[in-house]
């Protein structure tokens, strides 16, 4: 039997425009954004919001030896690694994380024009196959 994957598709704004973003989703600069995802059902999602959200409520379960969060938690404390997350935002398709692919296929396909332009800086496309994920990292799993 053939294993169907789900999909995420990730958008990576310029500075300025992902700083709008965590803040304020309804500002006209992000309308060519906003236009396609609401013709998709979908929403952006910030990485190192998400990030934190989750160590939050790892904190408030008293977690803190899980290999993922301490993973989690280097990665929101590495200045360069916490200025990339900022910049990086999930797109939830009608409240999924994850998608079938011909959802991902059509969005993607509306977004790609706006790479590399004023909005986009880069788009990417992760599947729920675990052989192709990152698994934690050794020095996270003691």
């Amino acid at each position: 039997m053939e294993q169907v994957w789900k999909y995420q598709l990730r958008v990576y704004l310029h500075d300025d425009l992902a700083t709008v973003a965590r803040h304020d989703r309804t500002n006209p600069a992000l309308r060519p954004l906003t236009e396609i995802l609401e013709r998709h059902d979908a929403t952006l999602a910030n990485h190192l919001a998400m990030f934190e959200a989750y160590l939050a409520e790892a904190e408030r379960e008293g977690q803190q030896d899980q290999p993922l969060y301490k993973w989690t938690k280097a990665t929101v404390e590495d200045p360069e690694k916490r200025a990339k997350h900022q910049k990086a935002f999930e797109l939830h398709v009608a409240g999924d994380r994850v998608y079938p692919k011909a959802a991902a296929d059509a969005l993607e396909a509306e977004l790609q024009p706006l790479v590399d332009g004023d909005l986009i800086t880069r788009l990417s496309r992760h599947d729920t196959n675990p052989t192709t994920n990152m698994p934690v990292p050794a020095e996270y799993r003691s």
